[in-house]
């Protein structure tokens, strides 16, 4: 019986993966080069990590920078669904080693940036000072998208952005808290009624 490599098992899993979010509309968040294999579980997800790629310091700032884009509110942050390790996990499974360099570079840009701006790196500001420096970069990252050239690379921050946005929404505390989640094969009703200001649905591939 033919049995597949495991590399072909794993452009297997990728693909899969890859259209399942694409059907939720998440793939439309992050580059058509990076196939989404990062399925650890939350507890899987720093362990998963290789740490020769990240350390854990870098995984630990990665989450900060995520909770600060994404915080606790009435349900669970970033940092909670540990998409710190998801990135990590992303850029080393999936990001050529020449789009990993410039992540890295990016990170080192984000910390320069704050040094600059701040006084302090990342982990030392408040959190007032960290949303203050990402919502600029924010604003400088859009202005990038606006204007760049169709093979320039993305702008660092709307990287890291697109990638907690993937991470959080794709973990269980976000499919299952942010979101309204409720278990598939069900009861289908064509017709729900929303009121403004209610959580959307999870939505199942």
């Amino acid at each position: 019986m033919y049995d597949p490599s495991e590399k072909q098992k794993q452009l297997s899993r990728r693909e899969i993966i890859r259209r399942a979010l694409v059907l939720t509309g998440v793939g439309t968040l992050i580059s058509s080069s990076t196939l989404l294999t990062a399925c650890a579980s939350n507890m899987q997800r720093e362990q998963a990590v290789n740490l020769t790629t990240f350390t854990k310091a870098q995984i630990h700032w990665l989450d900060e920078v995520a909770e600060t884009i994404l915080p606790e509110t009435d349900t669970p942050g970033a940092k909670a669904a540990q998409v710190g390790g998801f990135i990590a996990i992303m850029v080393t499974d999936t990001y050529s080693p020449d789009e990993q360099k410039l992540f890295h570079a990016g990170m080192r840009t984000l910390e320069t940036e704050c040094e600059r701006a701040l006084g302090v790196d990342f982990m030392s500001a408040t959190q007032s000072q960290r949303l203050t420096l990402l919502e600029r970069l924010d604003l400088e990252q859009k202005k990038h998208a606006d204007n760049k050239t169709p093979d320039a690379p993305e702008h660092y921050f709307s990287t890291i952005k697109q990638l907690t946005v993937v991470g959080y929404f794709t973990s269980e505390i976000g499919y299952k808290q942010a979101l309204r989640y409720v278990e598939s094969p069900g009861r289908f009703d064509p017709c729900v009624e929303y009121k403004n200001g209610e959580r959307a649905w999870a939505r199942h591939a």
